[in-house]
């Protein structure tokens, strides 16, 4: 049995969508979601895939894949949330996804929150956090996410600058103090895998690639 912690007072905060480009209604204003701040950054091996295999063949492998990761996204929550979980309650790829990740989710404990939107008054960006709880007794930022194979770490940067942005968000809101993050990735072809960093290796590169967004949307 998992335990999760009394939360502290986060309030839910509504989207909406602009040009393509997701926006968080918060108390402060209506921010970008920091998916939408980090992939407004060109990424060479996405472009060259898509080159490779086609608009139709690399928007159905997306569609795809963006399906099963909120499936097993979902099947992450309930079993954190301590629902038992089985073969029956979803798809064959997203429970395969999740009994991969599933040794990883038990070193999970003490949550705080799970799906837990943030925002950041002074680097004025929204999200949302897949998990704030203890990972192997160290309180973290935890995301989960999937791929088709390994990852090679210098592949995932934005990966961590994004677990950086929430960890500096919760902060922001609750004075409470997050100095690591964990990425927990489920892969198909080979081992699921698990990123642990220090929040403080990415703060730079996180706050240097958020304020040249901002600029360039106010050219």
């Amino acid at each position: 049995m998992f335990i999760h912690c009394p939360p502290v007072n986060i309030r839910e905060l509504s989207t909406e969508n602009f040009n393509n480009k997701r926006y968080y209604v918060t108390p402060e204003g209506k921010f970008p979601s920091i998916t939408s701040v980090l992939g407004s950054f060109p990424n060479p091996e996405l472009l060259e895939w898509r080159k490779r295999v086609g608009e139709l063949e690399a928007n159905r492998v997306s569609k795809l894949a963006s399906s099963r990761g909120t499936k097993m996204h979902d099947l992450c929550e309930r079993y954190l949330k301590n629902e038992q979980i089985t073969n029956k309650t979803t798809s064959y790829d997203a429970y395969c996804s999740f009994i991969g990740i599933q040794p990883y989710l038990n070193n999970i404990n003490n949550i705080h929150y799970l799906e837990c939107p943030l925002y950041s008054k002074q680097l004025k960006v929204a999200g949302r956090c897949d998990g704030i709880a203890e990972y192997n007794k160290v309180l973290s930022v935890i995301d989960f996410k999937s791929s088709k194979r390994e990852k090679q770490e210098e592949h995932i940067f934005d990966y961590f600058l994004q677990a950086t942005f929430y960890g500096l968000s919760y902060y922001e809101l609750t004075n409470i103090m997050i100095k690591q993050i964990v990425i927990i990735i489920a892969v198909d072809d080979g081992q699921s895998q698990v990123f642990i960093k220090p929040i403080k290796n990415y703060i730079k590169p996180l706050c240097n690639k958020i304020k040249f967004y901002i600029c360039s949307i106010r050219e």
